[in-house]
């Protein structure tokens, strides 16, 4: 029998990661700092990965302010968080080739929101045979990538800077 081993998830199951007030929140406020996985700041809004993702690339585009609901942000401003997606969707087909997206938003608990306090939009990568029943099956998710990587390829291809403060390379791909 193979068993496939997932160590990383460990502290998310048994709640060790957990720690007062708001992740998006925490992760906004030091956004140059590895830890936080943020990806990119925009004007009101923010991109960072997932800490236990779904697929390689897991995306979650949140707004600065903590807010629990889109409907209590204004159409106006809202449309950043759109135009974040079709920059989110346009880095992660540079630097992973996806067959296809999920893009989705739980909002309130009952409606299956892990975190309600704070809305966000989330952007999964797919590709054709993906292993994504095991899930289902096992329990377990399978990532071709480690998260650091996927961080870092991530900022380069939004043009972030590095944790370091200099400006990220864009590299061309062939």
């Amino acid at each position: 029998m193979r068993f496939i081993a997932a160590p990383w998830r460990w502290r998310f199951i048994t709640g060790a990661d957990k720690r007062p007030g708001c992740v998006f929140c925490r992760a906004v406020a030091a956004p140059n700092e590895a830890e936080s996985l943020v990806v990119h700041v925009g004007r009101r809004f923010f991109v960072l990965l997932n800490r236990y993702p779904y697929a390689t690339g897991h995306l979650m585009i949140a707004p600065i302010a903590h807010v629990d609901s889109p409907e209590r942000i204004a159409p106006a401003e809202s449309l950043e968080m759109w135009e974040l997606l079709h920059t989110a969707m346009a880095a992660i087909r540079r630097e992973f080739s996806p067959d296809g997206f999920n893009v989705g938003m739980n909002v309130g608990g009952a409606a299956g929101a892990g975190i309600k306090d704070h809305c966000h939009l989330h952007l999964v990568p797919r590709w054709q045979g993906d292993a994504n029943f095991m899930a289902v099956v096992g329990e377990t998710r399978v990532m071709s990538y480690d998260l650091e990587e996927v961080y870092r390829r991530l900022r380069r291809a939004f043009g972030t800077a590095d944790p370091a403060g200099s400006p990220a390379p864009v590299e061309e791909k062939s």
